[in-house]
């Protein structure tokens, strides 16, 4: 339905007589990466992909990682007209990161480099690059690890809410892409970027093939599930805190002093694995997790 729609929207911007209407709006709000009951016998990110693929400006994809950079998407995708506006967002209480000033700025601009969240002073060693609730929430609590263990360690945090701002800009197709140098700008030519997101890997694969920085690590939607708790979606599909700290450590100068710290870490998803069988619920080391750094006084619940 969505590409025969996709198709009359195309077909009929090229007739100067039709009159412009509002947008078709979708809204994904029960995924992958957060089980009620069905979880991954039911859901998957493939409507990310099958939209990205048509590679026009009718397509928008927004993937906002709170309430209020979901509002600031939905002031967006509202008043935009003759699109297709895909919308995955949580439905359940998430943390609440950003302003609505900063919400805002980040739609506009499609993504951002979160200066509370990085230490990097221009130069990372690591970036860390996210798009969505989940992704951002475990990004954040890798990040947080990082810190409280190799506090030298110069992490650069990115959010990332309109996806398609990744492909390169193309102006016979879809202009609104990054150019080569903003797109260095925010991810450099070649230091180590851990890229969690929600979707298939290899739609992200694809939007940033032609980039000059191939040392990309993508941490997505893997086709791995089964019915059980949320952050163990996470664990399956490797897109939790341990795995993301673990990727990320190993491509950095500290990767030869990081034995201790991995072993903790396979510690900590053997100690989730053994807990969520006993007792049917994450355990509380991820359930009462809460970023500890420059935001800590401004986090609220949605």
């Amino acid at each position: 339905m969505l590409t025969q729609h996709y198709k009359w929207l195309r077909k009929a911007s090229e007739q100067s007589w039709r009159h412009d209407y509002p947008s078709l709006n979708i809204m994904n709000v029960s995924h992958a990466f957060q089980q009620d009951h069905n979880g991954y016998t039911h859901q998957d990110p493939g409507m990310l992909g099958h939209l990205a693929e048509k590679g026009h400006e009718l397509v928008n994809e927004y993937i906002p990682a709170d309430a209020n950079s979901l509002l600031a998407v939905m002031n967006t995708a509202l008043q935009a007209r003759e699109k297709i506006n895909l919308i995955v967002a949580s439905k359940h209480p998430r943390p609440q990161w950003f302003s609505m000033a900063e919400a805002t700025k980040l739609v506009n601009d499609g993504l951002g480099i979160i200066p509370w969240a990085s230490n990097d002073q221009g130069d990372p060693d690591v970036i860390f690059a996210t798009a969505g609730t989940e992704a951002t929430m475990e990004s954040l609590a890798a990040i947080d690890m990082l810190h409280d263990s190799f506090p030298e360690l110069k992490v650069r945090f990115i959010n990332v809410i309109d996806i398609l701002r990744l492909r390169p800009n193309n102006e016979d197709q879809d202009s609104r892409g990054l150019t080569q140098a903003e797109f260095d700008k925010y991810f450099t030519t070649d230091k180590p970027v851990i890229f969690a997101f929600h979707g298939f890997e290899n739609t992200f694969h694809g939007l940033v093939y032609n980039r000059h920085n191939h040392n990309i690590s993508f941490h997505g939607y893997r086709e791995n599930g089964d019915i059980t708790t949320p952050f163990d979606m996470r664990v399956l599909n490797e897109l939790d805190r341990y795995h993301l700290v673990k990727d990320a450590i190993a491509r950095t100068q500290f990767a030869s002093q990081a034995a201790d710290f991995e072993a903790k870490m396979d510690q900590m998803l053997q100690k989730h694995h053994d807990y969520i069988r006993e007792y049917g619920t994450d355990i509380p080391e991820v359930q009462n997790w809460k970023w500890s750094g420059n935001l800590t006084n401004k986090l609220t619940t949605e």
